[in-house]
């Protein structure tokens, strides 16, 4: 009798098993059903599926420093973001749903204050770049500014400095931009 007790509460455990992963494995589809209406969402960037398209115009350069480079880079890294980001069609069309321009209006340098008062330890580079969001299906325009504060040693040169941060700059404006538009940051 004990054995017959034995095989029935295997059986019981068995099934409350079975029944737990069927369970499971209704409910994981059931988020993938959800999660694919509406708002598709793609490494946290979220794009209405209406839009399919979009332009990035380049990104102009109007600080005060030009580096000749710096514009271009950041021009490309962002398409770049967003055609491999998101679902987004790039196009050159001016009936793009999204259209995205922007502007380098900060890339200062400055002096921070280290330990000692009369010498810095310390240097920090000061970008900023204003972006414009044209939403063409809704007929909107989105404005902000992106500002990332870079360090770097005071016993290198700028332009030194400059070369050794360019790639940290570029990705982490880009990626603040992306999220500002994709994310709702």
């Amino acid at each position: 009798m004990s054995n017959t007790h034995n095989n029935n509460s295997t059986k019981l455990i068995f099934t409350q098993c079975l029944s737990i992963r069927w369970q499971a494995l209704l409910v994981g589809c059931l988020m993938f059903v959800l999660n694919g209406c509406g708002v598709y969402k793609f490494n946290d960037a979220s794009v209405d599926p209406k839009i399919k398209t979009v332009k990035v115009l380049f990104i102009e350069n109007k600080a005060r420093y030009i580096n000749p480079q710096f514009s271009q880079m950041l021009t490309d890294k962002i398409l770049l973001k967003i055609t491999s980001g998101t679902k987004l069609t790039r196009t050159n069309s001016d009936d793009a749903h999204y259209i995205i321009s922007g502007t380098v209006t900060s890339y200062d340098p400055t002096q921070t204050v280290g330990v000692s008062a009369q010498q810095a330890n310390t240097n920090r580079l000061n970008v900023t770049v204003h972006i414009v969001l044209k939403k063409t299906l809704d007929n909107k325009t989105d404005e902000f500014d992106v500002t990332r504060s870079f360090d770097y040693s005071a016993n290198v040169t700028f332009q030194s400095a400059e070369s050794q941060l360019l790639d940290e700059i570029v990705r982490s404006l880009t990626d603040d931009i992306f999220n500002r538009i994709f994310s709702n940051w």
